[in-house]
């Protein structure tokens, strides 16, 4: 009799999740993308699953995570948040160590001994104030560290946006946060949702955001998650980007020497004072110390400017004169 029952209760589940399938199976044909984009090549059920997911937002956990703000005071909802992340340092500093990320883990390991000794089981971010920073790590990061590809991008129900290696890794969180082995299950459950709705409340000013900016919100989450994670997966997490020193001044280019190589160098490095003291004419006069400014041929001195284009027209060093024609005053540069 207690076989037959087992055996009626395994068909039961089976057929469960037969029913499952087949509507999933179901709603991917009836929304299948012509072309999706490359890495989600389930886009049609994806997009799907998000707008469902997006009205049980908008209808259901935006206004509870708005009530919650409302009614509690920001000091209580730091407290909360301060909880649950002293909870998930617990799983950040496995992963830290699964990767063999040893200071980052025995770090983790004493924000955990910290906060929950001297911030009061955790209500209190002590560690921060110590200089014990805060990472961020799971498992499906830990899988990605050792090589496992992610797989397509996948949209779940209620939890939003992953992949196929992300979702396995996500079984990790479940087993390893001890909010799971909390009994009666009542308040396990219960420690879940204010952690759902807090997480929810932190977000609030994002999603506001998302919703005035974003054309195509499924396009834009998706992207955003597949860039964080690979970032995540990659060293600059870890180790900052090496930024251009301006300490030391760059060197003057150098400029080879050839025949008239050393001509042109001198002419270039004394253009502003040979302009002054040459003539337009081109021919240099040397002026002796204490003598007075060599004249023109004609006997009298330097000819004015000649602002009407004349072929006469003199450009001392220095000064800009605009064309004639509009007859505009001269310009010193500095």
């Amino acid at each position: 009799m207690q076989t037959t029952l087992q055996t009626s209760r395994s068909g039961a589940r089976v057929l469960q999740f037969g029913k499952i399938a087949v509507a999933a199976a179901l709603l991917a044909g009836c929304t299948t993308v012509q072309t999706p984009t490359k890495g989600d090549p389930f886009e049609g059920l994806n997009r799907t699953i998000f707008t469902v997911n997006d009205k049980i937002d908008q209808y259901a956990i935006k206004p509870v995570a708005q009530g919650y703000v409302f009614v509690t005071p920001q000091p209580v909802r730091d407290s909360v948040t301060n909880f649950f992340s002293n909870i998930g340092d617990i799983y950040i500093a496995a992963n830290n160590l699964l990767q063999l990320r040893i200071a980052d883990g025995v770090s983790d390991i004493m924000r955990i001994v910290i906060n929950t000794l001297f911030g009061v089981g955790g209500l209190f971010d002590v560690a921060t104030l110590a200089k014990l920073p805060k990472h961020d790590n799971d498992l499906g990061l830990t899988l990605g560290h050792y090589g496992v590809p992610s797989g397509p991008y996948l949209v779940l129900p209620l939890f939003g946006p992953s992949t196929v290696r992300d979702a396995f890794g996500s079984l990790g969180n479940y087993y390893v946060n001890p909010i799971s082995y909390i009994d009666p299950p009542g308040l396990s459950w219960g420690l879940w949702g204010l952690n759902i709705v807090s997480t929810r409340a932190n977000l609030l000013g994002a999603s506001n955001l998302l919703e005035g900016a974003a054309l195509d919100k499924y396009s834009f989450v998706r992207n955003a998650y597949l860039q964080r994670r690979q970032y995540l997966l990659s060293d600059n997490r870890r180790r900052p980007q090496e930024l251009p020193s301006y300490d030391e001044e760059a060197p003057l280019p150098k400029y080879d020497e050839g025949e008239t190589g050393g001509a042109a160098g001198a002419a270039a490095g004394t253009q502003g004072t040979a302009a002054k003291a040459t003539p337009a004419s081109g021919a240099a006069v040397a002026t002796p110390q204490g003598a007075s400014a060599p004249e023109a041929a004609s006997g009298t001195g330097t000819p004015p400017l000649d602002l009407n284009g004349g072929p006469e027209t003199q450009i001392p060093a220095g000064q800009l004169v605009p064309p004639s024609r509009f007859n505009f005053p001269s310009f010193r540069l500095h």
